[in-house]
């Protein structure tokens, strides 16, 4: 009889825990789906002239979108949220994004060569990034190529571009195993 006891209250609990290694997985699933997307979009709005770069700061929840930060005018606003719009997963985007007039500096205008050095040292500087390479540097617009394992590395390597004095734009051919 007190075995059988057992064996009743033990269905349940098995049930409960299937229940809660469910949700527990699939939470865990939405967390690597949102940071997939924010990826994709932080990509594709530092690699999509006037998007705003790296001023745009991404959030997503769900599929939910959040732009928020500074931008220099209404068009770059615009053109942040229909670059996020555009990126697989995304159900809706929150532009919560500021136009504010600022003087902006001029670039410094490096010769493309000085550039295209700079942006390769930063490159092998980190081993993450050993197989992307500069394609072509033209006017401070530095085109990136190869492969990177992540997108997150696909981001880094974009960002160490844009890190580097002269660049005024990074276009990216590198290509990944997550697409």
């Amino acid at each position: 009889m007190q075995e059988e006891g057992v064996m009743s209250m033990s269905r349940p609990l098995t049930v409960t825990m299937a229940v809660l290694l469910a949700v527990v997985g699939a939470g865990v699933a939405q967390a690597s789906d949102d940071t997939w997307i924010t990826t994709k979009i932080r990509i594709a709005l530092m690699t999509t002239d006037g998007a705003g770069r790296n001023a745009v700061k991404v959030e997503s929840d769900h599929g939910k979108v959040t732009l928020h930060g500074t931008v220099d005018s209404e068009a770059v606003k615009e053109k942040a949220e229909a670059t996020a719009r555009d990126v697989g997963g995304v159900t809706d985007v929150r532009n919560l994004l500021q136009v504010v007039k600022e003087s902006r500096q001029e670039s410094v205008k490096a010769a493309d060569k000085d550039v295209k050095e700079g942006v390769e040292r930063a490159l092998k500087a980190d081993k993450n990034l050993e197989s992307v390479k500069v394609r072509s540097v033209d006017n401070g617009l530095v085109y990136l190529d190869g492969n990177a394992t992540s997108l997150t590395n696909k981001l880094q390597a974009i960002e160490t571009a844009y890190g580097v004095s002269g660049v005024i734009q990074v276009a990216s051919a590198i290509e990944t195993k997550e697409k």
